[in-house]
């Protein structure tokens, strides 16, 4: 039985998060729903990581096996077709190796984080950034970011709801830089807790918007407390723009 691996870029405003759910639509059954209209079978799809509703993604990774065989370029186009007018598209196909798995093969997940930081508000890209109506200082938030790259405890920037067996994860990079009115915050890790990304970008606004200074980022993660962090950042502008194999 082919295994097949496709990566898709998705607007997650409309949707419940990647997973399944009752409670909403998501990535994964609209994928799932495509891909029986194509073949006739039904699937269970594995993405590689669970964005919550609202975050969007550029690089998300899946994986199902399929009876019928399909070209890659033709597995993309058709469903595309399938999936349409779901504001999800299959960028690439192909056939993989039945040890292929788009979760547990991964060895890095890239998360990128918008803010626009200006009075006017957001007409382009409402839904697709977090505005915040003041100037904020890059730099600042780069120093404090620092104190986050490496292995540490991040209970401090995890869910309360966050199913993973340890706290302790290992962020290989963490960057925070101005392109003109936005703010860009860049990380890379194997994976990443419930809430981790969104809670560090919501700790590191405080830092440029002056009222936490750099440092205090290192005391917050040292304290291991839920109650330290900064505010979840909206999902709003979280990305998820590539997955390392």
């Amino acid at each position: 039985m082919p295994r097949y691996r496709v990566t898709l870029e998705y607007d997650g405003g409309p949707f419940a998060g990647w997973q399944r759910q009752e409670n909403g639509p998501s990535v994964q059954a609209a994928l799932e729903r495509a891909i029986f209209k194509l073949s006739g079978e039904e699937v269970t799809v594995t993405g590689a990581g669970r964005t919550d509703a609202g975050v969007h993604a550029l690089g998300q990774v899946a994986h199902f096996d399929l009876e019928k065989m399909f070209a890659g370029d033709k597995l993309r186009d058709a469903l595309n077709y399938h999936l349409r007018p779901d504001p999800v598209a299959v960028l690439e196909g192909q056939i993989v190796t039945s040890d292929f798995h788009a979760r547990f093969s991964a060895t890095a997940r890239l998360y990128h984080y918008r803010i626009v930081a200006r009075r006017a508000p957001l007409a382009l890209d409402r839904g697709r950034a977090w505005h915040i109506m003041r100037n904020l200082d890059a730099e600042a938030m780069h120093e404090g970011a620092r104190y986050l790259v490496g292995q540490h405890d991040f209970t401090t920037f995890r869910a309360a709801e966050c199913q993973a067996q340890s706290p302790v994860k290992t962020l290989d990079s963490l960057s925070v830089r101005r392109a003109g009115e936005e703010i860009h915050i860049d990380a890379k890790a194997r994976s990443f807790l419930h809430h981790q990304m969104r809670s560090i970008a919501g700790t590191l606004k405080l830092v440029g918007e002056g009222k936490w200074r750099p440092r205090e980022v290192a005391a917050a993660l040292a304290a291991r407390d839920r109650s330290r962090c900064g505010p979840v950042a909206p999902p709003d502008g979280l990305y998820l723009v590539r997955v390392e194999y």
